[in-house]
């Protein structure tokens, strides 16, 4: 880059004495650190104003930046003439998302005497003549103190710098969510084999802001979970991938039909039961075979949930504490769950029809094996990585969860607990989407790249937006999902 922002986001210093609560933002105090903000990067800042900077900035001011090192006031003041005031056709420009903006006050023995101010924005690129373009966004806290009726910035840090050559396309997510009536998106971002990005916005309720780690349903973005925990299983030789199922369960709906013999966990987990998707949806709502088992592809939940019934027979323990003890612990998914938790309530993101009427929350009281998992962005995310770097699983069983088992359409076959997409030239993508009332997931990763992402929504046509974003994050590979998804 030709140019560095040395002044961009702050974050919360820690203090002696009592701080309070986020105060509200029709209070004098809130419009009063807003408007010094204001001033601050304004005239200060966008227009350079160095000598409304200098008596702004307290002298011992502690100044810290995630890329740019520790600052004192000597050296913020010089780096800003240098790099953010040197070139008046070509300026930088900071504009805060105000609805970002809380404050905090600070007190020492009942006194008022400085506060914290958090929030987040943008820098530009302003030419002549030439519309802003954005260059980079973060988040920020500054610390102001009162001295003799003035406020002075003293203590600032500055981090979470987003990537610029992604910057557009986060820029403009809040508006493609608006434009889509999409009330909740959860982003994860993979690269290089790490998760390098966790982006939520929205609200929970419609009300309330949804934090990074909110809960969402991934309704059958369960399946992976399910299929990894028991593939777990097969790598430590507790299990078989090619046993007959009836030796630990038989559902008595298919009981005297002799096809159920045939039935095996590879069947199962690459959808070729010859099972319905649920038998609700059956008149007798009963069980049956639409076709011998290992024939042909067709998607099932209940023969998720058919595995389900035997390992938790053979093994005498829930599928919860199954995946728990395989899953969950191992790679630190604190917040992810079959079964609703009533402890974590406040985090729960609630899903919305296409008019925007508000569904209950699903609080399975048992586990399914097939939908309504509960998790968040963070861990589905560090799931993903475990899947792609192979953490869990031993190497020979890794090949066979990535074989082709069963092509479903041209080019896109599944495997093992996930659909595999052939991008041609020996690259593949692993994925899998959910899709129930209120919830629409996706989850991709490219075991060759290393690259990953895992979108959430929380509303009955999410899907709509997936394309957008798969093309920003994926590239020519996103554009290729999609074609093989559209014909």
């Amino acid at each position: 880059m030709t140019k560095r922002f040395y002044f961009s986001i702050f974050i919360l210093f820690f203090f002696f004495g009592n701080m309070k609560c986020q105060i509200d933002k029709n209070s004098p105090l809130f419009l009063e650190l807003k408007k010094q903000d204001s001033l601050f990067f304004e005239r200060g800042f966008n227009n350079c104003d160095m000598a409304y900077l200098e008596k702004t900035i307290d002298e011992n001011l502690k100044f810290y930046h995630d890329n740019g090192g520790f600052q004192d006031k000597k050296l913020f003041m010089e780096r800003t003439k240098q790099n953010i005031c040197s070139n008046p056709n070509q300026k930088p420009i900071r504009k805060v998302i105000a609805s970002s903006l809380e404050v905090f006050p600070l007190y020492n023995n009942g006194n008022l005497y400085g506060a914290i101010q958090t929030g987040e924005h943008q820098f530009y690129i302003r030419e002549k003549n030439k519309k802003d373009v954005l260059g980079g966004q973060a988040k920020f806290t500054s610390v102001w103190t009162k001295k003799d009726e003035n406020w002075l910035m003293s203590d600032v840090l500055s981090y979470d710098h987003g990537d610029p050559s992604k910057l557009e396309v986060e820029d403009n997510l809040e508006q493609l969510l608006k434009n889509n009536n999409i009330p909740t998106l959860g982003l994860g971002i993979i690269e290089d084999g790490k998760l390098v990005q966790i982006k939520v916005y929205g609200t929970l309720d419609g009300k309330t802001t949804a934090p990074y780690n909110s809960l969402f349903n991934v309704a059958s973005l369960t399946k992976p979970v399910t299929a990894m925990t028991v593939l777990r299983l097969v790598s430590l030789g507790k299990w078989n991938l090619d046993e007959p199922i009836e030796k630990y369960w038989v559902d008595p709906d298919i009981a005297k039909d002799a096809r159920h013999k045939k039935l095996t966990t590879r069947m199962i987990l690459s959808h070729q039961t010859g099972f319905p998707n649920w038998r609700t949806l059956a008149k007798d709502k009963k069980l049956s075979f639409d076709f011998e088992p290992g024939k042909k592809y067709q998607y099932s939940g209940e023969g998720f949930e058919y595995l389900r019934k035997a390992l938790e027979n053979k093994f005498h323990k829930s599928l919860e504490d199954l995946a728990k003890e395989m899953i969950f612990q191992p790679l630190n998914m604190n917040s992810t769950s079959y079964i609703w938790n009533k402890k974590l309530e406040s985090k729960n993101v609630f899903g919305y029809d296409r008019e925007g009427k508000l569904y209950d929350i699903v609080k399975n009281r048992t586990a399914n094996a097939a939908d309504d998992l509960m998790t968040s962005v963070e861990d589905y995310s560090k799931f993903l990585v475990s899947v792609m770097n192979n953490d869990l699983l031993s190497k020979a069983v890794f090949e066979e969860m990535k074989t082709k088992q069963v092509k479903t359409k041209q080019n896109k076959y599944f495997g093992l607990g996930f659909e595999i997409y052939d991008l041609e030239n020996n690259e593949i993508a692993l994925s899998h989407g959910g899709s129930d009332k209120g919830v629409n997931t996706i989850a991709i990763i490219l075991p060759k790249t290393k690259q990953g992402l895992v979108i959430f929504t929380n509303v009955d046509d999410g899907y709509k937006i997936y394309e957008t974003i798969m093309n920003r994050y994926l590239g020519d590979v996103g554009r290729k999902i999609v074609e093989i998804e559209t014909k």
